[in-house]
């Protein structure tokens, strides 16, 4: 049985998302499974920052999909902004972008997100540490390049990890910014999957390697060591806890999780065995409706076409952000939301299940 309450004049529920259209420019295939799409500048500029992603918003065999990618490009350095997606096996965005973007064609997409950031000025005297792994390297690409230009005085130290040299994106561009900033930044990489005649880092990268690595590239202390670390969520956990036991604070090491879809499975506490309700405030309405197994909050809500704002899906961006006016809930993914935000009873309604009654959640 489904629950409503005051579902009344929903079609006058306007969001209050900022969606704008941009027009491909460019396509670039940088590994078989991966292209790079390069947009025109809109008017008036696009504004975002390194580190950022932009949420495109497509309609795929006639349902609305959106997906997070993050921007490959610096403001700073490129004339047009871009994104790069890797082909998932079943991924129905991914695959449609790789086989079905071309240039002039029309994308919406929601204002750049996103805080895998930092702030440059030209007095900084810092080493960057960057731990990439896969299609963790995009938003990699756009703080480094963001780094040379805009920091004279500081360094970059990129350690990332491939499959094979077939399958690492951006190498020419890495190898043309090492060639063009001779010591201030300096590329490491590892394949997991080499050929034969490959001298360099091979298998995963792990606590010995990332040691390693910290140990030679950081052991000026005249700089200030900052790290940005992108990548599946064992490379990261293993990256945060080596850099923290050489006593980099956590403040410094900033991370920023690739996921393809939440895990709600029973390894991950899904807790919503039953079908419970859930009350929405959406601007200054109510609406309740039921949370069935498997689902999230925000699944559920979407199914009953309420206009609830998301974008990643993946409780990284929190545009889906929520403060839990009663009852209790189960998030499976918080780290879009700082400490002080969870203290203060925000939610990601994208990662949240019921877990008990009562539930009202105030989407701000």
């Amino acid at each position: 049985m489904l629950f409503k309450i005051f579902k009344k004049n929903q079609e006058e529920n306007q969001s209050t998302e900022k969606v704008f259209t941009l027009r491909v420019r460019e396509t670039v295939q940088e590994t078989p499974d991966t292209v790079s799409i390069y947009f025109e500048q809109p008017e008036p500029f696009l504004d975002y920052r390194p580190g950022q992603f932009l949420s495109v918003i497509l309609v795929v065999n006639g349902k609305e999909e959106r997906r997070s990618y993050s921007l490959c490009t610096s403001p700073f350095m490129d004339p047009f902004p871009g994104i790069t997606v890797k082909r998932l096996e079943g991924g129905v965005v991914s695959n449609h972008i790789n086989d079905y973007f071309r240039p002039g064609k029309k994308v919406s997409v929601l204002k750049p997100m996103g805080n895998f950031v930092t702030d440059f000025h030209s007095k900084n005297k810092r080493n960057y540490g960057m731990i990439a792994a896969g299609s963790g390297i995009t938003p990699i690409l756009s703080i480094l390049k963001s780094v040379l230009i805009n920091e004279p005085l500081s360094k970059v130290n990129l350690l990332y990890c491939s499959r094979s040299e077939e399958m690492t994106i951006f190498s020419e561009i890495l190898a043309e910014l090492e060639e063009k900033y001779p010591g201030r930044l300096s590329v490491t990489h590892n394949l997991s999957q080499p050929v034969s005649d490959w001298k360099g880092l091979t298998g995963r990268l792990d606590k010995p390697k990332i040691t390693a690595y910290y140990k030679e590239k950081f052991s000026d202390q005249s700089f200030e060591p900052l790290f940005f670390v992108c990548g599946p969520v064992g490379l990261m956990d293993t990256a945060e806890d080596t850099l923290s036991s050489f006593g980099v604070p956590k403040e410094n090491i900033l991370t920023e999780q690739f996921f393809n879809k939440l895990p709600l499975d029973e390894e991950k506490g899904d807790v919503a065995e039953i079908i419970r309700p859930v009350t929405i405030i959406l601007e200054g309405q109510e609406f309740t409706f039921d949370v069935p197994p498997g689902k999230t909050i925000l699944e559920a809500g979407l199914d009953e076409d309420l206009d609830m704002p998301y974008s990643c899906q993946s409780g990284l961006c929190t545009a889906c952000r929520g403060r839990l006016l009663s009852g209790k809930v189960k998030m499976i993914e918080e780290a879009g939301l700082t400490d002080e935000e969870i203290n203060e009873g925000y939610i990601l309604c994208c990662s949240s299940k019921p877990d008990g009654e009562e539930i009202k959640i105030q989407i701000e």
